[in-house]
């Protein structure tokens, strides 16, 4: 079966950096976009990057745009998302999803998610 499983996250200063991984078993990405969530305490989710499925067209929200970039490597099965210049506001737990087709938005729907892993930015 389909299974997502998101790793990486941890408590870090501002300013400092973070990779998160997200392994993928049970489906070919050559079918899907990959996309990565966020949620913090009290507020909604929110969409923050994906990557097409084979081209890595990729997408990025106004809140990480140029710190965040997402990569994939197939041959791993696995996608990264790199937090760079990490602020207290990036607080969350981050969730990676998938979409099936070569290239679902952030708003579209995403059917697949992994458990989340908590990312704490604090001095």
């Amino acid at each position: 079966h389909l299974q997502l499983v998101e790793s990486g996250g941890d408590s870090v200063q501002p300013g400092g950096s973070l990779r998160l991984a997200c392994a993928a078993s049970g489906f070919s990405l050559d079918d899907y976009t990959i996309g990565w969530f966020r949620q913090a305490p009290g507020k909604e989710r929110e969409g923050i990057s994906c990557i097409s499925n084979s081209k890595g067209n990729t997408d990025d929200s106004e809140s990480v745009k140029g710190r965040f970039p997402i990569s994939r490597d197939n041959a791993k099965k696995t996608f990264y998302l790199q937090m760079n210049s990490l602020k207290p506001e990036d607080t969350a737990i981050y969730y990676c999803a998938a979409a099936w087709g070569p290239w679902v938005p952030l708003e579209g729907m995403y059917d697949f998610w992994g458990q989340g892993t908590q990312v704490t930015v604090s001095s």
